[in-house]
C-alpha cells in the first residue's frame, strides 16, 4: 500500500504519482489520506490501480478515469466520474451535481443521494444510486445505464436518446421526449448484472424502465417557423 498525505505533499504530485503509474505497475493500491474536500483527487488515471481517498473530496474526483478503481471513502462534490472511459468509481456517501457527466464507459456507485443533473449527456457510462437522485437527471443522455434504486426529480431524462434508466422508486416528471418504456427480460438481466456490481440488494423487478419516445429525432416541418 502506497500511502499519500495529500496536506504534506500537494495536489500535483499527487496526481503526477498515480497518473505515472503504467498498466503493468507493481504498485497497485494506494491510499490518500487528508483529502480536505481539495479539487481533481485521482484526475486522469489510466493504469488498472486501486485508490482508496480517506475522506470527502471537492470538484472532479476520479475526472477521466481510465481502468483504475477510485474509492471514496465519503461524499463526493460536482463532477465526480466526469468523462469517465473505463474503470470503476465508488462514492460511500453522497455526490453533487453533474456526477458522471459525459461518462463514456466504466461503472460509477454512488451508496448515497445523487444532486441534480447526475448522468447529463453520458455517453456509455453505468451509473447506479443507491438513494436518490436531483432534478435534470440523465438531461440529453445518448447510452449507457443510469439505475436507480431511490427516487428520481423533476425532467428526468429530457431530451434523452437512446440510455436506460431504471427506477426503483417514484419519479417527480419526465423530461421532454422520456417516457416509460416495458421492462423486457434483456433489460432485467442488465440490471441484475448492474445491481449485484453495485453491492445492491434490490431486486431488478422492483424497478421501472425510462427512455426515449423518439419524437425529437427528425425535422418536422411543421415545427418549422415562418420565414
Amino acid at each position: 500500500m502506497q500511502t499519500i498525505n495529500l496536506e504534506a505533499d500537494g495536489l500535483r504530485s499527487m496526481n503526477a504519482a498515480l497518473q505515472g503509474q503504467s498498466t503493468d505497475t507493481n504498485q497497485t493500491s494506494w491510499e490518500i489520506v487528508n483529502p480536505k474536500g481539495s479539487h481533481a483527487i485521482a484526475v486522469g488515471l489510466d493504469a488498472p490501480i486501486e485508490v482508496t481517498v480517506k475522506g470527502s473530496t471537492g470538484y472532479y474526483c476520479a475526472g477521466m478515469n481510465k481502468q483504475a478503481t477510485v474509492h471514496i471513502n465519503g461524499s463526493a462534490g460536482p463532477g465526480v466520474a466526469e468523462n469517465m472511459m473505463s474503470g470503476t468509481v465508488i462514492v460511500d456517501g453522497d455526490a453533487s451535481q453533474y456526477a458522471g457527466a459525459t461518462g463514456r464507459g466504466g461503472l460509477l456507485v454512488i451508496k448515497g443521494n445523487a444532486s441534480s443533473r447526475c448522468g447529463i449527456s453520458m455517453k456509455g457510462i453505468d451509473i447506479v444510486v443507491h438513494g436518490n437522485i436531483g432534478h435534470m437527471s440523465a438531461f440529453m443522455a445518448q447510452s449507457g445505464n443510469l439505475v436507480v434504486c431511490g427516487d428520481a426529480g423533476d425532467a428526468l431524462g429530457d431530451s434523452i436518446y437512446e440510455a436506460r434508466l431504471f427506477v426503483r422508486g417514484s419519479v417527480k416528471s419526465l423530461g421532454a421526449d422520456c417516457i416509460e418504456k416495458e421492462m423486457r427480460p434483456e433489460h432485467i438481466e442488465i440490471l441484475r448484472d448492474l445491481l449485484e456490481k453495485a453491492g445492491c440488494d434490490a431486486k431488478p423487478e422492483e424497478f421501472k424502465r425510462y427512455g426515449s419516445a423518439r419524437q425529437l429525432y427528425n425535422f418536422k416541418i411543421d415545427n418549422a417557423g415562418a420565414y
